[in-house]
Order: structure tokens, then C-alpha cells, then sequence
């Protein structure tokens, strides 16, 4: 009864159990993530200048600390500003990275003409929970990392971890957001969540099966040491 109650149908352990019922493939187009507040910035400026490039990649304040590259980080405030040398607070908050270099480019145009911005996310992480081989805290360099790619940072689900029961922890807007995502589903690929952003929290969830088993075996052992303590006082003839 243990070993019936502790088994896990293989339904429950696959991804993608209703791969032969889709018709056509499903469409997610990437949407680039928007800049928020307390987001870091890699900001690199190009120019034909050799003097210009050293003043604005190279400085020692806003450098990424040990990090060995020539990109500099800013940090984003709560108001959706970075503050850019020459230039002051430079406000970038719900752009993408594309409108936020032409808009810093711009803002240059008045100290230095022929410029080019590189603008880019940096110290993007996703921490993934529960049942999976690793836990922990993962940067990721991709502009977006989906679902699967994101569990595989922490080594995949372990052989108890739930797949119609992951929760996803998201900061939409100043709000904590939850959703619960079932990865035996194809359909998830055509979802917002599917795509992870930086400081989503991703918790699996354990199977309910396993849980009952574990259970039924603290159940089964405590009724085994009562049923043992019974026989032995009855070898020994004890009277009740």
C-alpha cells in the first residue's frame, strides 16, 4: 500500500503532454523589457574621439566594480533617472534599451557631436526555489530567458518537483504579482510569463503524491512500533 501510494503516474513527471493536439505552432514575439527603477546599466560611448571615449568609459566612480570590463554601470533611481557625467540625471525610466541610447545621445550632442551609445541590462538574475537540483540566485545575460532555460540554471526539477505547479513572482508596477504556470501545458509559450524578466522569483512546487506518501509512511511506522510493542508484551505474558 506504501509503494501504491508513493508511486507517480509518468503524466505527471513529462512536459508537454499535449504536444499531438496542437495544430500549428504558437506565436510569442520577444517584447524587449522596458527600463524600471533600481535597474543597472551598462552605458558604453563611441567616438571617432580617442579622448572622448576615455573620459566617458573610464570612470572610476561609475565603474563596474572588479568587474573587468569597459562598460560602465549606472544605477536607475526610483524616479527613472541615471545620473550621466556632464549631463546630470538623464531620465530613462519605461524606455527600452534602443530609445534610451538615442535619448542619451541626444542629451550629448550639447558637450560632444559623432557619438554612438551602447546601452545594455546588467546583473540580470532570476532565483529559482523549491524542487530543483540547485537552489539559489543565477545571473543570466540574455535579453529574455524563457521558463525552461530558466529552471535549467538551477539543474531541472528534481523527481518530486510539481510541473503543473510552478509559481512565478513577478514586481509588475510596484506589485507582487503570482502566477502559476503548468509546464506540461504547450500553450505556456504563448503566455506573458513564459519569458523570465530580471528578479523573478520561480518557486516548484513539490508533488501532492509524494507528500501523501510521506504521510502514509509516518502513519505506517507508528502503527508498526504499537503493533511490535503489543506482540512482544504478549511473549513475554504480560497481563493488561
Amino acid at each position: 500500500m506504501i509503494f501504491t501510494a508513493s508511486c507517480v503516474p509518468t503524466k505527471q513527471l513529462s512536459y508537454f503532454n499535449d504536444l499531438n493536439e496542437l495544430e500549428e505552432p504558437g506565436v510569442n514575439p520577444r517584447t524587449q523589457k522596458l527600463i524600471m527603477p533600481f535597474d543597472r546599466l551598462f552605458i558604453k560611448v563611441l567616438s571617432i574621439d580617442p579622448q572622448t571615449t576615455l573620459i566617458f568609459n573610464t570612470s572610476d566612480e561609475m565603474r563596474n566594480g572588479g568587474s573587468g570590463t569597459d562598460v560602465i554601470g549606472y544605477l536607475v533611481d526610483e524616479a527613472g533617472n541615471i545620473n550621466f557625467p556632464f549631463v546630470g540625471n538623464i531620465n530613462v525610466g519605461g524606455l527600452t534599451t534602443a530609445k534610451a541610447s538615442e535619448k542619451i545621445q541626444k542629451a550629448l550632442n550639447d558637450y560632444v557631436s559623432n557619438t554612438s551609445i551602447v546601452v545594455k541590462y546588467v546583473d540580470n538574475q532570476v532565483t529559482v526555489m523549491g524542487e530543483v537540483q540547485r537552489q539559489g540566485v543565477f545571473p543570466f545575460t540574455q535579453d529574455k530567458l524563457n521558463i525552461y532555460e530558466a529552471l535549467g540554471l538551477g539543474g531541472g526539477l528534481t523527481r518530486f518537483g510539481d510541473r503543473k505547479n510552478i509559481i512565478l513572482i513577478r514586481n509588475e508596477g510596484g506589485k507582487i504579482m503570482h502566477y502559476r504556470l503548468n509546464l506540461s501545458d504547450s500553450k505556456i509559450t504563448l503566455k506573458d510569463y513564459y519569458y523570465i524578466l530580471p528578479n523573478d522569483v520561480i518557486v516548484v512546487e513539490p508533488l501532492k503524491a509524494i507528500s501523501t506518501s510521506y504521510e502514509n509512511i509516518t502513519y505506517t511506522t507508528i502503527l508498526s512500533s504499537i503493533t511490535t510493542l503489543i506482540a512482544v508484551l504478549l511473549f513475554t505474558n504480560v497481563k493488561f
